[in-house]
């Protein structure tokens, strides 16, 4: 069993610089098939997460090109209709943001049950009503089929804020046709991180930061280059490490606000 052997008692003392936040990285990412155009992915976090959503990615015929540790080019010139694998699907609660994207993009997908730890419910009722209100047709058997040959704006009422439903349906109607309000949005800041990537892109989303999204159909995003804001998670933590040890550290790039 592995296991961390902690000797407390010495003060922290040094510098830090945070990675970027993977709740954050994980959208970004899925909204990237959005658009033909090229888009620069920056402070990508190195985690398996992240390189499994690629995987995921690159067997829709997302492109990928790595320029450093952090540092992506996406392209989805052509995104295929494709049933995504199983075994990688289970790996990551995350693959279920591939469904708003996917089926706004391409109009089809095939998506396996999503894994994930298990914390309480986890269901996907709130994602798929999302989407079929705003046209899509969703069929379950061992995978969920997702197909919609338009997507059309609509008042959007999510039965519970849950932060993903509120990715996917902001991703679903960015290039609908038409007005959409999203009520009962979770407003977390990947969240809004996620907004405003898309507005870099050319969506028009209001209201960030509420929960009562208001957003204008565009017919196409354009490419762009955005960079990862730090893991709000983990600079709190290392204050709380230093306060805690007496401690005196430096943290970087830390996305005070």
């Amino acid at each position: 069993m592995e296991k961390f052997i902690i000797q407390g008692g010495t003060p922290l003392h040094g510098e830090v610089t945070p990675a970027g936040n993977k709740n954050a990285a994980l959208p970004l990412l899925a909204a990237c098939a959005l658009t033909d155009e090229p888009i620069l992915l920056k402070n990508v976090p190195d985690i398996n997460d992240v390189k499994t959503m690629r995987c995921l990615m690159e067997s829709l015929g997302v492109e990928f090109t790595t320029l450093d540790a952090h540092t992506w080019k996406i392209q989805a010139r052509n995104v295929r209709p494709a049933e995504l694998d199983p075994d990688l699907c289970r790996k990551i609660r995350a693959s279920i943001l591939l469904a708003g994207p996917i089926t706004a993009r391409a109009g089809d997908l095939h998506l396996p049950p999503p894994g994930g730890d298990v914390i309480g419910r986890r269901r996907v009722d709130t994602h798929i009503l999302a989407l079929q209100k705003l046209g899509a047709v969703v069929n379950y058997d061992r995978s969920f089929h997702f197909q919609a040959s338009e997507l059309i704006g609509a008042d959007i009422l999510l039965d519970e804020a849950s932060v993903t439903a509120t990715e996917n349906a902001i991703m679903a109607c960015v290039t609908a046709k038409g007005e959409s309000i999203i009520r009962n949005a979770a407003s977390e800041p990947h969240i809004q991180e996620l907004c405003h990537f898309l507005n870099v892109l050319g969506a028009q989303i209001e209201n960030i930061g509420s929960n009562t999204l208001h957003i204008h159909g565009v017919s196409k995003l354009h490419g762009g280059e955005f960079s990862i804001g730090p893991d709000y998670l983990e600079v709190v933590s290392f204050i709380g490490a230093a306060a805690l040890t007496h401690g005196s550290i430096r943290i970087k790039n830390a996305g005070a606000e």
